[in-house]
């Protein structure tokens, strides 16, 4: 039972390594390759493993990593972490990213983590959205009536508070459209008087968890579905576009070499392949064009 006492760094941490070799396990059993682990330190202090498993039956490159990581925070993260004057941080959590070979199983993104700081602010984020090559109605139901499911469990206000904060922040405002079907996405969850600290990890705790049993299910449905060369070339340019995302838009990644991070495992969320075409119009009336139609903001996917 989790208690205001139990929820310390120790502790966070100590569930952060667990999902971690729970995710792993489950992944491994549902495609048959296995992760590859690299453990890791950073010389400011603190470290990580990151686990990458490569040319998979199911996952072609993915990634599950964990990190714990400390030290003075430099101009750029206290930007980030809104902190002002010389402070030490304290940050953990576990990162995933998994890239199929078959596009029309979806790309997946998980983030659970935890920040500390020597002046006596703390706060969780995460969240798990997903990108479909191809989005599929039924799919994008499922996936997101399954997060609904998990917010409404802690307060009725989270999916839709949180649903639409993945719809803002996955988004390419180069490209005018979002990175897939969104999912959850939340951050500086701090404890309060009203959100005690250990509510608020009971919730990323079960963010966590679910992680596993729902991308196992896409692997397991969608992968003997048939697919050709025409689906993979619009893949790769799928997978370009969440490069750019990855590499221009997202906070974590600017973190993570902000903070001294090591650069392979920030990096591991680049797909193993991905093509740029100039100037590229889908075919009108295509799954291409549907695809991107609804690559949109404000979309109510759980009651369609």
């Amino acid at each position: 039972m989790v208690t205001p006492e139990s929820v310390d760094k120790q502790a966070i941490t100590e569930f952060f390594t667990g999902l971690q070799d729970r995710i792993c396990q489950a992944l491994e059993a549902a495609d048959g390759a296995r992760f590859h682990e690299d453990l890791y330190e950073r010389a400011e202090g603190g470290g990580g493993r990151t686990r990458v498993l490569q040319n998979g039956n199911v996952i072609e490159k993915g990634g599950v990593l964990f990190s714990a990581v400390y030290g003075p925070a430099s101009e750029s993260v206290r930007k980030q972490m809104n902190a002002e004057g010389p402070v030490e941080f304290y940050a953990t959590g576990v990162s995933i990213v998994l890239h199929p070979r078959n596009p029309l199983v979806p790309i997946i993104h998980m983030n659970v983590r935890y920040f500390e700081l020597s002046t006596g602010d703390c706060w969780f984020g995460g969240g798990i959205d997903m990108s479909p090559h191809y989005i599929d109605a039924d799919d994008a139901r499922w996936f997101h009536r399954q997060l609904k499911t998990v917010c409404d469990r802690h307060h009725p206000d989270y999916y839709p508070k949180y649903k639409a904060w993945a719809d803002d922040y996955f988004y390419i405002p180069h490209r005018s459209e979002t990175r897939g079907i969104g999912g959850i996405f939340f951050d500086y969850l701090r404890p309060s008087d009203t959100r005690k600290k250990e509510d608020l990890f009971a919730f990323v705790q079960e963010v966590g968890n679910a992680f596993a049993p729902i991308y196992t299910h896409f692997m397991e449905k969608n992968n003997p579905l048939a697919y050709g060369e025409r689906e993979k070339q619009w893949q790769f340019l799928r997978r370009g576009r969440y490069v750019e995302f990855n590499l221009v838009w997202d906070r974590g990644t600017k973190f993570g070499l902000e903070s001294n991070g090591r650069t392979e495992s920030i990096l591991m969320s680049m797909p193993p392949q991905a093509n740029w075409t100039y100037d590229f119009r889908p075919e009108p009336g295509s799954r291409e064009e549907q695809t991107l139609n609804q690559l949109r903001k404000g979309i109510n996917w759980a009651d369609l």
